[in-house]
């Protein structure tokens, strides 16, 4: 990845609309599955869209952590050596996803710029790796 270029990130449709134009608003490079998968990839498996994003240099951006329990799910990862995030709390309001995201931002451009496949959970305090253990 050139280290001068953003990196870029694909959106789970768990997110929704409201979180990519709020961090697209904050100058992110996002992609959302919506404008690649039909039915906004609700038949679409974790693998699939992970795969598909990370073949573009797409780092995956979700609310699921159960993925990183998933060794299906984490087979693209260790593919393409590759991070991705998720948000610690599935219950958040929109304008607190996009504000932990964003304020995790430095950080999540930081492993997404270093190879090594991982999972991190964005919180209040920032990433925390959560696989590899």
């Amino acid at each position: 990845m050139d280290s001068n270029k953003p990196p870029e990130f694909f959106l789970d449709r768990s997110l929704g609309k409201h979180v990519a134009a709020g961090l697209i608003e904050r100058g992110w490079l996002i992609h959302r599955i919506v404008d690649f998968f039909p039915d906004d990839a609700q038949k679409t498996d974790d693998e699939v869209w992970m795969r598909f994003g990370l073949q573009r240099g797409w780092f995956p951006l979700h609310k699921d952590g159960r993925i990183r329990g998933k060794e299906a799910e984490r087979r693209p990862l260790v593919e393409f050596d590759a991070p991705m995030f998720y948000l610690d709390n599935q219950q958040l309001q929109i304008a607190e996803m996009v504000r932990r995201f964003h304020a995790a931002q430095a950080q999540i451009y930081r492993r997404a710029r270093i190879s090594g496949a991982a999972c991190y959970a964005v919180s209040t305090d920032g990433i925390r790796r959560t696989w590899p253990p």
